[in-house]
Parts: structure tokens; sequence; C-alpha cells
């Protein structure tokens, strides 16, 4: 809702001041579909020729994730943070070999099903499964700092795919500028074609050129680089919960008591989504 609001505040306030400072929009508007069709084509150009089509299709899953915001709510969180703590209090009091099952096949798992929303999430469960086969599979033997490490590499190369529209999106801000003043020249290589012409044409041919600069620089600094940057908040938020599943873990790994893996798990969740300690503990005590 917010980027549509934005979008409009952003049309409004251009072409609306324009028009309020005595600017004639007609010009304008007949002007912006032919510098539009160079900008934008380029633009598609652009991105098709440094792109695949799965990188391609990733661009558009993140402007959609723009829309959506994030994906995890406090109830995810909470979620999470009480699968992984009954995960590990099964590996703690009967096992790896209790355990071995459920990380096993994580989808015929009880323990799992208790939260189907997570379950639909590959990414983290496969981040809890793996993570917690390595301990099953060395008998609890592996060094602790050895399991974080394999957790640091794998939420690093998660957030590394996922952040790959960003960067696309980025890039494509940085060089619409340039590609509206490609539009604005060749509106006034046209223009000198002209130069024969009465001033008053003359004027509106350069005044359209000029029009494929401003379509240029508006769309890079009003709209694409706001939805770069709104979509790296939300890759950002998003990756809290990985580094949740990680602190239970290693804290758990480390045979910290239970309040200060609570602590720990909770010291990386953004305030908005935060449970508080009480209901996380409370919630941990009913299970």
């Amino acid at each position: 809702m917010f980027p549509i609001i934005g979008f409009v505040i952003l049309l409004v306030m251009v072409f609306g001041g324009f028009a309020i400072t005595g600017g004639a929009l007609g010009p304008v508007m007949e002007a912006i579909p032919h510098e539009m069709l160079i900008i934008g084509g380029a633009a598609i150009g652009a991105l098709v020729i440094g792109n695949s089509m799965k990188e391609l299709k990733a661009v558009g899953g993140g402007v959609m994730k723009v829309f959506k915001g994030p994906r995890y709510k406090k109830q995810d969180y909470l979620d999470t943070i009480f699968l992984v703590s009954k995960l590990m209090k099964m590996l703690r009091t009967e096992g790896p070999i209790a355990l071995e099952p459920h990380v096993e096949d994580p989808t015929s798992s009880a323990i799992f099903s208790e939260y189907p929303r997570l379950l639909a999430d590959h990414t983290l469960i496969a981040l809890i499964a793996d993570t917690l086969r390595l301990v099953v599979v060395s008998s609890g033997t592996l060094d602790v700092h050895a399991v974080e490490e394999v957790m640091d590499n794998t939420i690093k190369t998660h957030h590394h795919e996922v952040q790959g529209p960003q960067t696309t999106l980025q890039t494509l801000a940085d060089a619409l500028p340039a590609l509206g003043i490609v539009a604005a020249v060749l509106g006034v290589v046209k223009t000198m074609g002209s130069i024969d012409k009465p001033p008053a044409i003359l004027g509106a041919m350069i005044g359209s050129a000029l029009v494929g600069t401003f379509m240029g620089v508006l769309l890079a600094y009003g709209l694409v680089a706001p939805l770069a940057g709104r979509l790296q908040q939300i890759i950002d938020a998003d990756a809290a919960i990985y580094h949740t599943v990680k602190q239970i873990i290693i804290a758990s790994l480390h045979g910290h008591p239970q309040p200060l893996v609570i602590e720990a798990a909770r010291s990386g969740i953004a305030h908005s989504n935060q449970p508080g300690f009480a209901e996380v503990f409370d919630g941990l005590r009913g299970r």
C-alpha cells in the first residue's frame, strides 16, 4: 500500500508542481510516450543482456515483495523459537537417535507439523534440519564453533541469493539517467535535422528532447532506486529469522540455561516483531 501511495504523491508533486508554476503539461505528456519507448526499451534490453531468465523472474518477485512487505511476522518468530527449542530439548533429553527421524524427514515429523506455516518455508526448514542432521550424525561430538561457521555460511549464501533482485534494481536505477540522456541526445539530433524550422517548432522539439533526460532522472531516483532500497529493507528484515534459528541452536549446544537461550533468540529480532521474554518463556513451559 505505501509504495502505491508514495508513487501517487511523487506524480502529483512533480507534475502538479510543474503545472502550478505555469508549466504546460500538454507538450510533456505528448513527449512522454516517445521518450519512454526509448528509455523503457533500452532498460528492458539492458536487463535481458545482463541477466538470465531465472534472475529476471527473481526481479519480478522482488518487486512483488516491496508491495507485500516482510514475510515474517511476530507469530512466525514465536513459532520458530518454539520449534527449534523443542527439537533441541529432544536432543538434550532423548539423544540424537530420537531426533534423527524428525530432521531426516521434516514433512513427516509430528513436531514440524505443528507449525505448517514454517514447514512451507523450505529454506528455513532446511537450515534447521540440515544443521541438526550434522549434530545427529556426529552423535553430538561436533565442535560448536564449527557448527556456527556452517550456519553462518548457509545464511550468507541464502542472503546473497535473495539479494540478487535488489542489486539488479539498483544497477538499473544507476543506468536510467544515462538512458534518459540517450533519449535526449536522439531528440537533439532530430532537432538539428530540422534547424531550418521556425523558432516555435524548434523550441517544442528541444523541449521534447529534454523530457527524455527528465524521465530518466525521475524514474531512477523517484521510482527504481526507492524500490531497490525498500527491497533491501525487506531482505534484511526477513533475514532475522535465520539468525534466530542460529542463536537457539548454538546457545543450546553451548549448554546455556534456557533464559539465556531465549534472550539470545530474542536479541536479533526487530522490536516490531520481538516477542516479550515472558511470552516466550511461558509458551515454552506450556509445550
